[in-house]
């Protein structure tokens, strides 16, 4: 796997079924790498949600179209923006207008 570089744009998109159509959610946001999970939010026990955080690093930005992509309950939410933020990693959340910062 190459060397990653310093600050990369990290899309995160996730649909609740197979059928579900990804393209909408960042439409128009160019991104360096981006990680699709065809999952309930239920729980942030998702395959491609685990492998992002364990891509991105720090100086790296998240995005997401909106909260409810990237968690489903309040507290998954705080839990996890909190650990990104802590580890220097920025997080948008594109529908909120919203981007959280170290």
């Amino acid at each position: 796997m190459p060397e990653k570089l310093k600050g990369q744009k990290v899309g995160y998109i996730r649909v609740s079924s197979v059928e579900q159509n990804t393209g909408r959610q960042l439409e128009g946001i160019e991104v360096d790498r981006i990680f699709v999970d065809r999952a309930s939010g239920k729980n942030t026990d998702r395959p491609k949600f685990q492998e992002m955080l364990n891509y991105v690093r720090e100086g790296d930005r998240v995005i997401v179209h909106s909260m409810d992509r990237f968690a489903r309950s309040l507290k998954d939410l705080v839990t996890e923006v909190d650990k990104l933020v802590k580890r220097g990693i920025a997080i948008q959340f594109v529908k909120e207008n919203i981007t959280f910062t170290a």
